[in-house]
């Protein structure tokens, strides 16, 4: 049994986790209560952001603080009774944000994000599901020059510190590169390093099957308990229960929530987010991922059809949705790009973003007990990180050195 580990959670991270351990031969179990991907990993933007090594800070200018207060902005909405709910979490997010610690951890977060698409590319060509993905990279547009400048000097930075490539464009050059936009914006940045993902949720379902083809098992089912039992764990479901000696908690944003039954009281939060498919003439599509930057939301050219995502709500998982945003959210992209066609599901979907105050995930062992390992917390980038954190996991669980120094991310630094 010393080589049997059960990992909890089938999203990116938890399936890029599985897939490592049973390429170092262990005999691993996934478990999740729906397929591979169809959770949180489905509904995001579709990027592998390797330009992403800033992690989203909170907001303290007064200004943009004072801006939210209607609520009626597309990159940033709250209910308030949750905001008063994770009252604790959210001022240690707005400490953390301050320029001087917002700092200090960037290149603690970058060390992740610098091994995006190195660590997604074995397991693409594994899976073969090269024809997911796009390497052209992606559009952050704007509609003024103050932001787009104040972006062009982060990303000199981030090309000169952490190896991120991009070209600047003046208004003419992106209406060549994407002609189907509207006239009159400033300009954009074209991150030429990252990637596009025309199906997220196949993407991991197809890492998913790689792992079983090698040797991996899948199980769906609900989680109902997970125990110490002996040296080992007891993990219960629906179908029966499985001994491991280790277990790995790739929950997402579920993971804070069970590990209180284990004693631990991590500062988790959750953002949630939504999404909508649209129409638009085959002639006239998205040749490129798109984010409005002064606005807050991204058009995406997926097989289902252009992908429009929000920007975060902070609000707990279950309270109830709000299309509100998703719809301030159309008015504004229809703007930008007037092909987007008509909505081609009649529900939005909405998931939710694992965080934590500090914006690092932990990934590592639980302080407490022993063969416990966890793995959430990857906020906007769980999607990109989730391979990294499948290698550095194994590497810790097996015994050897880390591709990165992994102390930022312990779970004891709460």
């Amino acid at each position: 049994m010393s080589r049997e580990t059960i990992v909890l959670g089938a999203g990116m991270v938890g399936v890029s986790v599985a897939w490592h351990l049973t390429r170092r031969g262990r005999s691993v179990l996934l478990v999740d209560r729906r397929p591979p991907g169809r959770e949180t990993s489905y509904g995001n933007g579709g990027l592998i952001q390797r330009e992403a090594v800033r992690p989203y800070p909170f907001p303290r200018e007064l200004s943009k603080l004072l801006s939210a207060v209607p609520n009626h902005r597309v990159d940033i909405r709250y209910r308030l009774q949750d905001m008063l709910r994770f009252a604790g979490p959210l001022f240690s997010y707005w400490r953390n944000s301050a320029p001087r610690r917002h700092a200090d951890i960037i290149p603690e977060y970058a060390s992740l994000i610098a091994l995006s698409t190195q660590e997604h590319a074995p397991m693409i060509e594994a899976a073969d599901a090269d024809h997911l993905v796009r390497k052209e990279g992606w559009l952050e547009v704007y509609r003024h020059s103050a932001g787009l400048e104040k972006r062009t000097r982060e990303a000199h930075d981030a090309a000169e510190r952490f190896g991120v490539t991009h070209d600047l464009l003046d208004a003419a050059q992106l209406k060549k590169r994407e002609p189907q936009i509207s006239d009159g914006l400033a300009g954009a940045i074209h991150w030429t390093n990252s990637w596009g993902v025309s199906d997220p949720g196949a993407l991991v379902a197809a890492y998913a099957a790689q792992f079983e083809r090698e040797g991996g098992r899948f199980l769906q089912a609900e989680v109902r308990d997970v125990a110490r039992q002996g040296q080992g764990w007891r993990v219960v479901t629906e179908s029966g229960a499985h001994e491991a000696q280790e277990v790995v908690v790739a929950l997402g944003p579920w993971a804070g929530d069970w590990l209180r039954s284990l004693g631990y009281r991590l500062p988790t939060f959750v953002k949630r987010g939504y999404h909508m498919h649209y129409g638009a003439p085959e002639a006239r599509r998205l040749r490129h991922w798109l984010l409005d930057a002064d606005v807050g939301y991204i058009l995406a050219p997926m097989r289902p059809g252009i992908r429009l995502t929000t920007g975060a709500e902070l609000a707990a998982m279950g309270a109830p949705p709000q299309y509100g945003q998703l719809e301030a959210a159309e008015r504004k992209a229809r703007e930008l790009y007037p092909e987007l066609g008509e909505r081609l599901e009649e529900t939005p979907w909405q998931g939710a973003r694992p965080c934590l105050p500090d914006m690092k995930p932990v990934i590592g062992p639980a302080p407490r007990h022993a063969g416990l390992w966890l793995a959430f917390g990857h906020g906007h980038q769980g999607f990109t990180m989730g391979p990294v954190t499948g290698r550095v996991m194994a590497e810790m669980m097996e015994g050897d050195p880390t591709a990165v120094d992994m102390r930022p991310f312990r779970a004891d630094r709460f």
